[in-house]
């Protein structure tokens, strides 16, 4: 069976549209990079042609303890992975495999919040989708690039830090979009341009440009959590500036590492208020 074949048969035989769901929970049991990129591209192409239903009840979410990934890389505590320089071939490969895994994370991090929160505004589903098949382009210039390092996906042990707070969070929307798009992913946004400079100096323009597309894009990836956390904060009449830092506190002080892109974080919805939280729970107030 081809990738999406599932979801478009049922079209192509008559029946009821094909709906998001299903599309986001195909591409999220897909174990192969290979189908899980397709059908990504190919399922978030359909929903903006207005192929796929979101429908108004029906099933929940299923809970997912693992979506689908490859039998490689070894995922082991992020203590166990060894730390290496840019200034070698592997070392470079190293790091940006570590990027591409971060990349593939947020492909099923973007689909399941697709997923898993149901009866929201169509803008909602319309960020996420758009926002994975940006995900699934990285990765794929990740790939190549790291393809022509003389490695390939799988090559480095990597970490299951970014899923597991999407476990922790399935239970809510709100905390959902205040930590994996504000707190995780949002690191992305203090660490790359400093990994930019640091490549620009050994001459690895190949991989810098890939990283100032990713730099760029990632910054409204981030602002739509920022969105979506206040709409949420909204409909429950809560304030979104200590709602924030409690949910720091509850939630995501281990992980929490400064300093901190004030200015890419501001231009992603960061409250003053929010971006002192963040300083005082990485322990730099």
């Amino acid at each position: 069976m081809t990738p999406s074949a599932s979801v478009a048969s049922r079209s192509d035989r008559g029946a009821a549209m094909p709906t998001l769901f299903d599309a986001a929970r195909e591409c999220l049991d897909a174990a192969s990079i290979e189908d899980k990129i397709a059908l990504t591209h190919r399922h978030a192409a359909a929903f903006l042609r207005g192929e796929l239903a979101i429908p108004a009840g029906g099933s929940e979410p299923e809970p997912i303890r693992m979506p689908g990934r490859p039998t490689r890389p070894a995922l082991v505590h992020p203590r166990e992975l060894p730390r290496r320089g840019f200034g070698s071939t592997e070392g470079r490969a190293a790091f940006v495999h570590s990027i591409a895994h971060i990349e593939l994370n947020a492909v099923d991090l973007a689909w399941d919040a697709a997923y898993r929160f149901r009866g929201l505004p169509h803008a909602f589903y319309l960020d996420w989708v758009r926002i994975a098949d940006d995900e699934a382009r990285h990765f794929t210039l990740l790939l190549a690039r790291l393809r022509a390092l003389g490695h390939d996906y799988g090559d480095f042990d990597a970490h299951n830090g970014l899923w597991e707070m999407c476990e922790k969070t399935a239970h809510d929307g709100l905390a959902r979009m205040a930590l994996v798009p504000r707190v995780l992913e949002a690191r992305g946004l203090d660490v790359t341009p400093g990994m930019i400079m640091k490549l620009r100096a050994l001459g690895d323009e190949d991989t810098v440009q890939i990283l100032e597309v990713i730099l760029r894009e990632e910054v409204a990836h981030v602002a739509a959590g920022s969105r979506w956390f206040r709409w949420y904060c909204e409909q429950r009449g809560i304030a979104p500036e200590p709602k924030f830092r409690e949910l720091l506190s509850e939630y995501a002080r281990a992980v929490l590492h400064g300093p901190f892109n004030v200015e890419a974080r501001s231009a992603a919805g960061f409250s003053e208020e929010e971006l002192a939280a963040l300083m005082e729970s990485a322990g730099r107030v």
